[in-house]
């Protein structure tokens, strides 16, 4: 049997925004053909899918780092390279995306929409973009932003709307293959299955809903003790818990013992889990062998007001009225719990123009680029007085041209800040 891995750990990054190209328009009787290098193309981003046929995360064991496509250079020509292709990574539906450092929830990938996890870096200028009236033969471009870079866990929890609980060897993987179409693997011993199962139920030609025959709980499981707390997150959005019992007693065990340690473990993993509707199975009924411990055991039931019903799966007996009351339940149950995301993305720490980037590509020409930069530009009106000398106290009480000047910029060099270019005057 293929090993069932519903958590992981990867690694994804969005593609690195090509470089722009510095070139020159070169032509027969055309003299002086000007700058003509085209811009990079984006980078790819990655993007999680939901796959149907996927039942496990099984494809991300070794696979741990995902990077979508780089985008091209650009070329001559005015030949803006080619954008990145984008990375799909196909995920089970149900699986919860985290942020690995904080825990928080990024998205629940239940509706089936596509979500990018990583996006691409945006490709950089070519120097077409440079020229001016007194610059037409620029020999600088820009060079492509990094994409983003992000590590995330993966965290499937199944999509089915009942849930069958209970101590392992109680027959719920027999339960499930009566009920539905599922064929689990089955044996007499304890923890023969070692992951979910999932079965579609079919009530009639209208009403069907699906099952999972989570592995048998021990006591302690939700501490981590035995498979219970690995695959109690299975259950975690199920609106409905069918609680079986093995009632036969031919293991010397106690119904009404075993049906309180499970409820214990339900509470003990989320108290939220332990408080849904639940129905209690008797199983193995047609082999019982103490009928006032059973009789005890339906007394102790109803006296909690919850229903109760006998069967054996074996030989088939009260399963369909549980498949008609299970689909009545769930009639009047609200749908399957979509997780919110509750990710707040750090806050960057606060611009400063130490943390600008000055380039000198060539004689003259300073090009000057950072967060603390843009978020100044974000704030001025270049049209209006006021503003553009507001922009200037900020770049001379920023030390911005006292770094200038220490770099060695001269007076009538070009000073490049995103689209605006002006004069240096000391």
């Amino acid at each position: 049997m293929a090993m069932f891995v519903d958590q992981t750990t990867i690694t994804v990054k969005g593609g690195h925004g090509g470089h722009g190209a510095i070139a020159f328009h070169r032509e027969k009787y055309v003299a002086n053909g000007g700058p003509d290098g085209g811009d990079g193309g984006n980078g790819g981003d990655v993007i999680l899918h939901v796959d149907d046929h996927m039942s496990t995360l099984m494809d991300f064991r070794y696979g741990k780092k995902y990077a979508a496509e780089a985008g091209q250079n650009g070329q001559g020509s005015r030949k803006s390279g080619k954008d990145g292709a984008d990375l799909i990574i196909r995920v089970p539906r149900g699986t919860l995306i985290k942020d690995r450092e904080s825990g928080g929830i990024i998205v629940d990938m239940s509706t089936g929409e596509d979500y990018i996890i990583a996006k691409g870096g945006r490709g950089g200028w070519g120097n077409q973009h440079f020229a001016t009236p007194t610059r037409q033969a620029p020999r600088f471009a820009k060079n492509g932003l990094p994409g983003e870079n992000r590590e995330i866990i993966l965290e499937l929890k199944l999509l089915a709307d009942v849930g069958l609980a209970g101590f392992p060897n109680v027959g719920k993987s027999t339960l499930l293959s009566v009920m539905s179409s599922a064929r689990p693997k089955i044996a007499n011993y304890h923890f023969t299955t070692l992951q979910p199962n999932l079965g579609v139920v079919r009530a009639n030609d209208e009403v069907s809903f699906v099952i999972a025959d989570i592995p048998g709980l021990i006591e302690g499981a939700a501490g981590g003790a035995g498979l219970g707390h690995d695959f109690l997150r299975h259950i975690d959005r199920c609106r409905l818990i069918i609680h079986v019992v093995d009632a036969s007693g031919s293991e010397g065990r106690d119904p009404i013992e075993d049906f309180e340690a499970i409820n214990r473990e339900l509470l003990a993993y989320n108290a939220e889990l332990a408080a849904r509707p639940q129905i209690v199975v008797a199983n193995k009924c047609d082999i019982a062998t103490d009928e006032d411990t059973l009789k005890d055991f339906e007394a102790y039931i109803q006296e909690k007001g919850l229903p109760f019903y006998r069967i054996s799966a074996v030989t088939h007996q009260g399963v369909r009225e549980l498949i008609n009351i299970t689909a009545e339940r769930l009639s009047k149950l609200p749908p399957i719990h979509i997780y919110e995301p509750d990710y707040v993305a750090p806050e960057p720490a606060p611009a400063s123009p130490d943390e600008l980037i000055i380039e000198n590509p060539e004689d003259g020409i300073w090009i000057v680029e950072g967060r603390w930069l843009d978020a100044l530009m974000g704030r001025v009106n270049f049209s209006d007085h006021e503003s553009k000398m507001y922009f200037e106290r900020s770049l001379r009480d920023g030390g911005v041209y006292k770094r200038l000047e220490a770099l060695g910029v001269c007076a009538g060099d070009t000073i490049c800040m995103d689209e605006l270019e002006f004069e240096y005057q000391p």
